[in-house]
């Protein structure tokens, strides 16, 4: 992610122990970036990655019939989880 060009306005400090920056300037060494370029870079590259399962998921067309057929189909009851959803987890 090509971040250094954008205009950035908002600042994050965070405390870390030596050793972790140690290891960070290593990195950022390794890719010729600041330590603030890699984790800025690093950062958003996981987060996407994270929130990607979140946000969409792609599906070929009989897949996506197959997922549409499934959200319709009417749930069953299961007294076992109901039985549990009753009973209390903590004595009051």
């Amino acid at each position: 992610m090509a971040t250094s060009a954008k205009r950035r306005e908002e600042r994050l400090e965070i405390r870390l122990p030596a050793a972790a920056r140690e290891i960070l300037q290593r990195a950022a060494l390794s890719r010729h970036k600041s330590i603030g370029a890699f984790l800025l870079d690093s950062g958003l590259t996981a987060a996407a990655e994270v929130l990607a399962d979140r946000l969409e998921f792609r599906l070929n067309a009989k897949r996506y019939d197959a997922f549409l057929a499934a959200l319709d189909v009417p749930s069953k009851p299961k007294p076992r989880l109901a039985k549990l959803l009753k009973t209390p987890s903590a004595p009051e």
